[in-house]
């Protein structure tokens, strides 16, 4: 592997959000720490704290579950997983099957701009504060797929960092965070 930041490809969304392939619990836990903001180092430190396989990073990268970021995050990517932007309501819906899991859906550039804009604060405030305890918060924002559903994890967030960090830490932060 070529030493970088590495981030979740769709596929490895798509795994955290349905475990169709069943990984390994430690394998499934690096997955989850992947987030386009540590290094190859740093997921190597990640993998061996939870006891996973020496070729952990390597096997999610042949799985397809993980990708080098060359260019950071990939807000437009995120954007197309999600579906069509502004796209208007047919007068009358055809005949859809229902989908087995619940789509992403984008209302408006707006939303998805706040949504990255959340995901993005929300993610490296876990990694940077709160490191391995924080496992189970980034799994619920990992698990959000809109920015009304990562509003709702705020206070839970909020309550980890005051607790991590100190009350006067975490009500700076969400004051930046919502302006």
């Amino acid at each position: 592997m070529r030493e970088g930041i590495y981030r979740k490809t769709e596929a490895g969304r798509d795994e955290i959000r349905d475990r169709t392939r069943k990984l390994p619990p430690q394998l499934r836990t690096v997955l989850l720490m992947v987030d386009g903001q540590r290094t190859l180092a740093e997921l190597r430190q990640v993998a061996a704290g939870v006891k996973a396989p020496d070729d952990a990073l390597e096997r999610l990268l042949a799985e397809g579950l993980i990708e080098h970021a060359s260019g950071g995050f990939d807000a437009a990517g995120l954007a197309r997983a999600a579906g069509p932007v502004g796209a208007g309501v047919p007068a009358e819906p055809a005949a859809v099957p229902e989908p087995e899991a619940p789509e992403p859906v984008v209302r408006s550039a707006d939303e998805a701009n706040d949504y990255v804009r959340l995901y993005e604060a929300m993610s490296e405030v876990v990694r940077a504060h709160l490191g391995l305890r924080g496992y189970f918060m980034q799994l619920k924002i990992e698990r959000c797929t809109d920015a009304a559903g990562l509003r709702e994890v705020l206070p839970e967030l909020r309550q980890a960092l005051a607790k991590a960090r100190g009350e006067d830490f975490a009500a700076f932060w969400e004051q930046q965070l919502l302006g």
